[in-house]
């Protein structure tokens, strides 16, 4: 418990990390850029704000988390994503799953104490591990809401969620572990259809309708929910999703909580994979894995492999990379790709 205490610890303070917390389809995510004003700043009891958003981890959870570290192939060939999901078992994770708008009254946890008089309304998501709220104390907003309480947002003539989209109000995820807090625009009409930088949110109907917890890339063991991740500064993606020179100090750190905290066997093949090129083993001979995690395990290392040798200027170890992604990373497979999780 120690060492995880101090891993989540030392990452809040790293604004290379990001921390999101939801599930499949509507997820709220907390980013700090360097330097930026802290509003509460307590590493030790896993929690931190800014002006933009929040993020908190309930200690008392801590010694019954589940980390799982993974990695995962992007639709772009030379790039990856990982993250450590932090899970719980399913029958710690689950929350109501409320169908219809609730108020939930005022929002006494709020991670900044000037919030906590703020009311909370339960979207009524059927979420299984995320109760995803908006909080807010303008009066409008709350005549409407409460007009709207008991009712589906998703009816075509409820007036809620147009509502939201023009207040714009906190947006609160809430799970057995803590939650993330979001304090700036919603992505929409107001902010030209996109996302703000830093700490945003994303509620996808689409995605909601799969009914998932998580993606199918993420490779939650079973037994298992994830309620939130941490998403460590990523070697080859900026925290915008720009692209970024390869950065080995990262690339490393994140190796470190694989060994950790990863599937020791999709740990294994990448082990494998790496000992086989530098034996210069011919692709053909290799046991590629059937499995779906271990043949993108083998995909990404071999990604990572390229910038290592890129980076070196080994070019005979470069020309071995190669020619083993044309084997087994010709072409981007979808059922084997990440859709760009949050952390990119």
């Amino acid at each position: 418990m120690a060492e995880l205490a101090d891993m989540l610890s030392t990452h809040l303070k790293d604004p290379e990390a990001g921390w999101s917390m939801g599930t499949f389809g509507a997820i709220a995510e907390f980013h700090q850029d360097p330097g930026e004003a802290l509003v509460v700043d307590a590493p030790e009891m896993f929690c931190r704000a800014t002006e933009r958003g929040g993020v908190r981890i309930d200690p008392a959870c801590v010694a019954d988390l589940v980390p799982v570290a993974y990695e995962a192939l992007s639709p772009r060939a030379h790039r990856w994503s990982h993250a450590v999901a932090l899970c719980l078992p399913e029958g710690d994770a689950r929350r109501e799953a409320r169908a219809l708008l609730t108020e939930l009254g005022p929002d006494e946890g709020a991670i900044r104490p000037g919030d906590r008089h703020g009311i909370l309304f339960d979207m009524g998501l059927s979420l299984p591990q995320c109760d995803f709220c908006i909080r807010t104390e303008d009066i409008e907003l709350l005549e409407v809401m409460r007009r709207c309480v008991g009712r589906s947002l998703f009816e075509a003539d409820n007036p809620a969620m147009q509502a939201i989209l023009k207040a714009h109000p906190h947006r609160v995820a809430v799970t057995a572990i803590g939650r993330v807090e979001v304090y700036q625009k919603i992505g929409g009409p107001d902010t030209g259809g996109i996302s703000p930088p830093g700490p945003h949110t994303h509620v996808l109907p689409q995605l909601l309708r799969s009914g998932r917890t998580h993606s199918a890339n993420t490779p939650i063991p079973p037994g298992l929910l994830p309620l939130g991740s941490l998403h460590p500064g990523n070697p080859v993606v900026g925290p915008m999703g720009e692209e970024r020179a390869f950065d080995p100090h990262l690339h490393q750190r994140f190796q470190g909580l694989l060994e950790c905290y990863g599937n020791a066997s999709t740990v294994a093949v990448k082990a494998d994979l790496i000992a086989a090129l530098g034996r210069n083993d011919h692709p053909q001979n290799f046991a590629c894995p059937n499995d779906r995690s271990a043949r993108a395990a083998m995909r990404v290392g071999l990604r990572q492999q390229e910038h290592l040798a890129r980076q070196s200027g080994d070019e005979e170890y470069l020309a071995r990379v190669l020619g083993w992604r044309a084997v087994y990373d010709r072409a981007v497979d979808a059922a084997d790709t990440d859709d760009e999780a949050p952390g990119h």
